[in-house]
């Protein structure tokens, strides 16, 4: 019953808005991949593609400053260049709900991976939802939406690791 609730809510996250100021960048170097590609430099897009877009600059820092801090020998532009390879974020969903005893949250963006010649590499979604109880004396809210960055942003950098070749 509870999961059927969740799904029913769950699109109505797009509309609210997230306490993103309250969350830090999540951080997951690994030393075998130190940037995406076994390049130096990509063009970083990140777009917020949701209905309410009031911590736009702070989710979208949020996740620039994770992909920074876990692939540490990279170059990150703010845009793409041409002949540069490109890494575009399309952010879908970011947000946090109570629902009764329970905090709801999702995060969900889709990222395309391109070569300099602008070949996609690789795309695909990177999403999670977290249900949490109401525990007293605690910031469920904020405790909530960590879980479900920390997924995502954990799903993102996998995706990326796997980048190959962006020659």
């Amino acid at each position: 019953m509870r999961r059927l609730l969740a799904a029913a809510l769950l699109p109505a996250l797009l509309f609210l808005g997230c306490g993103a100021s309250s969350l830090r960048p999540a951080a997951y170097p690994d030393p075998e991949v130190r940037c995406p590609g076994g390049l130096l430099t990509w063009g970083l897009e990140i777009r917020d593609l949701r209905a309410d877009r009031s911590d736009s600059e702070r989710v979208t820092s949020l996740i620039r400053a994770s992909l920074a801090q876990s692939f540490p020998d990279c170059r990150w532009q703010n845009s793409a260049r041409e002949g540069t390879p490109a890494v575009s974020i399309e952010i879908h969903r970011f947000a946090v709900v109570r629902d009764g005893n329970f905090w709801e949250s999702a995060a969900e963006w889709t990222v395309l991976a391109r070569d300099a010649a602008g070949r996609p590499l690789t795309e695909f979604q990177s999403e999670a939802e977290v249900s949490r109880p109401n525990y007293r004396g605690a910031n469920n809210e904020v405790e909530a939406m960590k879980g479900a960055f920390d997924q995502a942003i954990r799903r993102t950098l996998e995706g990326l690791k796997a980048v190959s070749s962006a020659g």
